[in-house]
């Protein structure tokens, strides 16, 4: 499938023309790439840089096989007042160009893996946090891209529903998918993520497996949070 090849020198906003500055990292064929920083770090920046929402980007995004197959999972659900659960994701896969039955079969399992087959009917704006964002992750796994670009995830959802998300995303990684995630669950980044990007200031400031952020911070068998706190 490729992978994500992403090298900004800078971007930011108008009036804050330099609110990120040299990142660059890779995203490959199954690998789960945690981005993480403090609040005001540059992480929001980086994410809108790579999916083409900064007016104003010097750098180079090359997505895997050379065109933008990605499913973007936002941190806060974007819905629409008029439509129900299953005309969002029907107006998703049209879309992403399914056809009929694979949309059927996908949405059914999904609504199922995700307990929302009683709500399919329903509007969501009138949902709980937690069942608006399950709507999201469906909607970001309908068409099974080849990248995952997911924002803070984990906000809202139960245990089972977390869950059964990473249980997803392991499945997709098998497929072959690559995903860059942002989060601030430090404890579950650390157990399933493959490789990190530490943003401080707007800046890279460690990047790569867990031995090399410890090396980095100089904490041998240290945790990702003792080296979250030490090189931020």
């Amino acid at each position: 499938m490729g992978k994500l090849t992403v090298q900004i020198e800078e971007a930011g906003y108008e009036g804050r023309s330099r609110v990120i500055s040299d990142i660059a990292f890779t995203v490959g064929e199954g690998e789960l790439v945690g981005l993480i920083g403090p609040n005001g770090a540059g992480k929001s920046t980086t994410i809108k840089a790579v999916l083409g929402l900064l007016k104003d980007v010097k750098g180079k995004v090359e997505f895997p096989g050379g065109s933008p197959n990605y499913a973007y999972i936002p941190e806060h659900p974007v819905l629409y007042d008029e439509l129900t659960l299953w005309e969002h994701l029907r107006l998703a896969a049209s879309a992403f160009g399914l056809d009929d039955a694979t949309f059927e079969a996908r949405a059914t399992e999904l609504l199922e893996r995700f307990r929302l087959t009683g709500a399919k009917h329903d509007l969501p704006t009138g949902f709980s946090k937690g069942m608006q964002q399950k709507l999201m992750l469906i909607i970001g796994f309908i068409h099974e891209p080849e990248l995952y670009i997911v924002d803070e995830p984990f906000i809202g959802l139960d245990p089972r529903a977390i869950k059964e998300f990473l249980d997803m995303l392991d499945s997709e990684r098998k497929r072959g998918a690559g995903v860059l995630m942002s989060t601030h669950v430090l404890d579950t980044a650390e157990r399933i993520c493959s490789s990190f990007l530490l943003v401080n200031e707007g800046k890279l400031i460690a990047s790569g497996e867990m031995q090399d952020i410890r090396a980095k911070c100089g904490l041998p068998g240290a945790s990702l949070f003792d080296c979250f706190h030490a090189l931020t």
